[in-house]
């Protein structure tokens, strides 16, 4: 199960990409936005995230206008690695290297196309483990900081 979130500049792009992971077969849980309206993206991502953290779906996808802010809030809870991208190559090497577990992406930055192409990438992408192992669980150690 994958965790959908965004705010109102992410909206029209995650409703694009929820088309996208029906006509694959995905499963998702949208955790809102689910209007243009203005809201704010930390509390939109953040059940979402928890959804993440807690193992209940196992990867997610939020949005904004630029993919930044909503990353920073996923990254704000412990075993999140949120990762902000604009192309396949980063959303291939988030996973591999980084074991990234949300995609942030930008609906101000990036089209609907590239968008699509990214998250196919980023949700068939496997860890690579080995030596990435050691940094992964750095990361995680920061969570204790």
């Amino acid at each position: 199960m994958i965790a959908l979130a965004s705010d109102h500049g992410g909206y029209e792009l995650k409703n694009i990409i929820k088309k996208h992971l029906d006509s694959t077969g995905a499963t998702y849980k949208d955790f809102g936005a689910f209007s243009t309206e203005s809201c704010d993206y930390p509390a939109m991502v953040k059940p979402a995230v928890l959804a993440v953290s807690a193992g209940e779906c196992e990867l997610g996808v939020v949005f904004c206008g630029t993919g930044i802010g909503v990353s920073i809030a996923a990254n704000k809870t412990p075993g999140i690695r949120a990762a902000v991208c604009t192309d396949t190559y980063m959303a291939e090497m988030a996973r591999a290297h980084n074991d990234a577990n949300i995609l942030a992406l930008g609906a101000r930055v990036i089209d609907a196309e590239t968008a699509i192409k990214i998250v196919d990438v980023f949700l068939n992408t496997g860890f690579e483990g080995g030596r990435h192992s050691v940094r992964v669980q750095m990361l995680n150690d920061l969570d204790s900081v």
